[in-house]
């Protein structure tokens, strides 16, 4: 979820499974920004171009979302000095084989070698993450406080807890250090990390504060004199070409790639090393420890949101969006009139929304009425199959215009409401129709059988010729003997009753 970002951006960490982009640590090697989908995660609020912000994982995913997570290039202010370009100060890696005395030691096998740079990559980790976190603290936090570029209380929610984790890693690495023997090799590091693993439970409250922290930083970048100062910062060889926001969601990255590291050491383990069991009673630690502050890291993401949408009449006020704890994803889409939309995925219920300011404060105006997942059809619309809205514009309209579109339906009370949105692009479009997909068949897997099929049937429909229906038939009567009752979707139009008619 978190919504424990990525952060409705998904994208998009993910339900759960890894999403290995988002454990990549950041790296001062420059990017070009995706236009996509900020854990988390969004985990945060989408504050760009606003790619989906996928929650089911929250922490696997930055809480500033895929492509905002990475080092964001300021566009120069006209109050903004010229500031000549500086080198950019690298990280120097380096490998366990490069530290260890071959004087002190023996021969080593192959298999001892990779247990060894794993443990040693654990460790190393551990003083890059120390590093970053005191640099936040003293290239960013101090001197905003100082010159009172932020106030005290608005840099307290910015970062958080962030000052309590330095102590944290500070205690491991150097219990890592003293298991380290004077060739440089390692043999126990189980009983180690089973004995320091419950102090990551701090991170419940870092995490859970990374939404309202990310929202309020990219408010405060409006200020000329923040936006200032963190553009000075980003130009400035120290930062590696990572913005301040890279930095606060190192934490969140390095705890979710404990599992990985683990894995890797356990990995390398002979079964006949003393240190095999307490490298499995650490796994299963951490892994109950990740899952326990995902969930809750998601639980206030979604509320978060929740609290920030605002209702124009009375009636769009549903119970499902005060009882959903699970914000399964997020994000900015446009409408066949190109309107930017924010749409929410709730775990019972899809919320079409316009992005507003309020107090200066973002929130979400609901646009039409919220609409069940258990009620909601949708459907993958083809390039170029969607037609602009305005008799002009659509006729003048290119591919390009009309690429990444999907519908989504529900009748209530005799009508029929249909929403068609365009995505970012084709690999956001799909991440959109996975989490609808999944959300549907949380609420209910027989449901989303029939959806399944009734978005294949609408794909085909255009091209459904007599030979179509005598080679698809017997398929299709298969399909709905399985869902279940062809009656329950009489209401959906000509369309259906055009197949289920093939179908008998």
């Amino acid at each position: 979820i978190f919504s424990l970002k990525p952060q409705a951006s998904c994208r998009c960490l993910c339900s759960p499974g890894v999403c290995v982009c988002d454990l990549q640590e950041p790296s001062s090697k420059r990017v070009k920004p995706l236009s996509r989908v900020t854990s988390l995660a969004s985990l945060i609020p989408p504050v760009k171009a606003a790619p989906l912000k996928r929650i089911g994982q929250t922490l696997q995913r930055s809480i500033s979302f895929r492509s905002d997570c990475r080092p964001e290039i300021m566009a120069p202010r006209p109050w903004a000095k010229q500031i000549a370009p500086a080198i950019t100060k690298r990280r120097d890696s380096k490998l366990w084989s490069e530290t260890f005395d071959l004087g002190l030691g023996h021969m080593l096998s192959s298999t001892e070698i990779k247990r060894q740079e794993a443990i040693f990559e654990l460790s190393q980790g551990e003083q890059d993450l120390i590093e970053d976190l005191k640099l936040a603290k003293k290239a960013y936090r101090d001197p905003m406080l100082k010159l009172s570029i932020m106030t005290e209380h608005e840099l307290n929610q910015i970062f958080g807890t962030l000052d309590s984790l330095i102590p944290l890693h500070e205690d491991l690495l150097s219990r890592l250090r003293e298991a380290r023997k004077l060739d440089g090799s390692t043999d126990h590091v189980g009983h180690i990390l089973v004995d320091w693993l419950p102090c990551l439970e701090t991170y419940n409250s870092y995490c859970s504060n990374q939404v309202a922290a990310k929202a309020l930083l990219d408010h405060k970048k409006q200020d000329h004199r923040v936006h200032d100062f963190l553009q000075r910062c980003l130009e400035s060889p120290f930062s590696r070409k990572l913005d301040l926001w890279s930095f606060l969601d190192i934490p969140r990255s390095r705890l979710v790639k404990y599992p990985l590291l683990l894995r890797e050491i356990l990995k390398h383990t002979p079964n006949d090393h003393p240190d095999r069991q307490h490298l499995h009673h650490a796994m299963n630690m951490i892994q109950s420890i990740v899952a326990d502050i995902n969930s809750q890291t998601g639980e206030s993401e979604c509320r978060y949101y929740k609290e920030r949408l605002l209702y124009v009449e009375s009636g769009q006020r549903d119970l499902l969006i005060d009882s959903s704890r699970i914000l399964s994803c997020h994000g900015e889409l446009k409408n066949n009139r190109g309107a930017k939309l924010h749409v929410f995925l709730f775990q019972d219920v899809l919320v079409v929304t316009r992005a507003v300011t309020q107090n200066e404060q973002l929130c979400y105006q609901l646009h039409r009425q919220p609409i069940p997942v258990r009620d909601l059809e949708w459907e993958d619309l083809q390039d170029g199959e969607m037609r602009l809205g305005g008799s002009i514009r659509g006729a003048f309209s290119n591919s390009e215009r009309t690429k990444n579109f999907f519908r989504v339906a529900f009748r209530s009370g005799g009508q029929l409401q249909t929403h068609c949105f365009q995505a970012s692009d084709a690999f956001n479009k799909q991440q959109w129709l996975n989490c609808i997909r999944q959300a549907k068949e949380a609420v209910n897997p027989q449901t989303a059988a029939q959806s399944i099929l009734f978005s294949i049937v609408l794909q085909k429909r255009k091209h459904f010729s007599e030979t179509d229906a005598a080679v698809h038939g017997s398929v299709l009567s298969c399909a709905l003997l399985v869902c279940g009752n062809r009656s329950e979707t009489e209401h959906l139009g000509p369309p259906f009753h055009f197949n289920l008619a093939v179908c008998n």
